[in-house]
């Protein structure tokens, strides 16, 4: 099986429609959460997200949105999350919150949550991967919420964060995805696991000029240049 795998899309829309766009033929789509919050794009976001089926799980930002409350949330994460609940209609509101924390594909091989198997809201770098994450004998686990890619390979199998679409935060500024190659009915080794990362460029100043006309803080597009 082959996946498309995204995470923290968090309402930009320019930059997944050039992930969608640069996506290789792949046989589901899976989301590590984060679909809305900081971009002015939310229902959009979640519109496409529906429309691709993808195996998403609940971020942060979701959850917020979701339930009217924040998560430590700096003015700028408290701005999107405020502008979300007022462009999003009922229904996608209603999806958001009945998104899981954590969701297991094909037979339990593949693990998807938002920040750590343990804890939705823990950030865990690729530099912090290790092969406990891979919980229930799963061969690959694809976390989220720190913006950063990075892949780790064990002998149990693979660690991944397919990094930021819409907020990277590792220095550079292009939307991020990856490619995920699993063999059905392998045993847990990462011989039968291949992943690849990807980058996008998009237009920033579309975002940019989207935020401001939000009213949103402008930090929100103008930080996006330096992928931070």
């Amino acid at each position: 099986m082959r996946y498309g795998v995204v995470a923290d899309i968090h309402g930009n829309l320019p930059a997944f429609e050039a992930v969608i766009d640069a996506m290789p033929a792949v046989d589901r789509w899976l989301c590590a959460g984060d679909v809305v919050g900081y971009n002015p794009w939310p229902a959009e976001c979640v519109a496409r997200v529906r429309e691709l089926d993808a195996a998403t799980v609940m971020g942060n930002h979701d959850r917020a949105v979701a339930s009217d409350t924040g998560f430590r949330f700096n003015s700028m994460a408290a701005a999107g999350v405020s502008y979300a609940r007022e462009k999003l209609d009922e229904d996608a509101i209603d999806w958001l919150d009945s998104l899981p924390n954590r969701r297991t594909i094909d037979g339990g091989e593949i693990l998807i949550v938002h920040g750590h198997p343990e804890n939705p809201d823990r950030y865990t770098y690729p530099d912090e991967f290790e092969p406990e994450m891979l919980e229930d004998n799963a061969r690959v686990t694809i976390t989220g919420h720190t913006h950063v890619q990075g892949v780790r390979e064990f002998d149990e199998g693979v660690v991944m964060n397919p990094g930021s679409v819409g907020q990277p935060r590792d220095g550079d500024p292009e939307a991020a995805f990856a490619v995920l190659d699993i063999d059905e009915g392998g045993d847990a080794d990462t011989a039968n696991v291949d992943v690849e990362t990807h980058r996008v460029a998009y237009d920033i100043d579309r975002v940019i000029d989207a935020v401001e006309d939000a009213e949103l803080p402008r930090k929100i597009g103008t930080r996006l240049r330096d992928g931070r």
